[in-house]
């Protein structure tokens, strides 16, 4: 089974990518769903979707739960039902977790596409990008923007934050491989540390 790679965060928190290269038989061999999983499994239609519900079900295996250990609020943010926190991503033939004792997380796996030029106004002030003259470094940042503003909107759960203005990310060096992120909202602040990560065409971001 293709465990891709595993990223310890610190001592509470882990990330897990997988690469998902497997048929769906093999990837139903060795976990078991609950009706609603099976349910959920079978209505969808597209064979990739099917291939990355299954593959987060061999994540969780690799950290000690299974499918019956998961479940949705009504905003559709993962929970554990010990109380341990999880956050889930998919994009393509990549899945991930990033899981903590004790801390709120969130990650996200993006394909590095220009498609992100044409939305990058909806989600950051593109004036602060006029610098980066090369178009890849460009579509390169671009995607870890979206990828750590993902992150903190799956952290924060509800559905009325706005990319644009409730979620900030600090400016960072591509070598850096780590920023900040703040939500503010409500006249409340919270603040996150976000590290990411590229590998063949992708975009992993996560934030603790």
């Amino acid at each position: 089974m293709a465990l891709y790679k595993t990223l310890t965060v610190n001592k509470t928190t882990k990330v897990l990518i997988w690469k998902i290269e497997e048929s769906i038989p093999d990837l139903k061999n060795g976990v078991s769903l609950s009706e609603s999983s099976s349910t959920r499994l079978n209505s969808m239609k597209s064979e990739l979707h099917q291939k990355g519900f299954l593959s987060i079900r061999h994540l969780l295996k690799k950290v000690g739960y299974t499918d019956f250990d998961l479940m949705y609020d009504d905003f559709g943010k993962p929970h554990l039902k010990d109380g341990k926190f999880i956050s889930i991503t998919h994009s393509f033939t990549f899945t991930a977790i990033i899981f903590s004792d004790d801390l709120q997380v969130g990650i996200d796996i993006e394909k590095q596409r220009d498609k992100i030029l044409k939305i990058a106004h909806k989600f950051t002030p593109l004036e602060e990008y006029k610098t980066i003259a090369n178009h890849d470094a460009l579509i390169s940042k671009l995607t870890i923007v979206w990828g750590a503003k993902e992150s903190l909107y799956k952290i924060y759960g509800k559905k009325k934050l706005l990319f644009l203005h409730n979620i900030y990310i600090e400016d960072f060096k591509f070598e850096d491989e780590k920023t900040t992120g703040e939500i503010k909202y409500n006249g409340e602040q919270f603040s996150y540390d976000i590290e990411f990560l590229e590998f063949e065409g992708f975009t992993c971001v996560f934030a603790y």
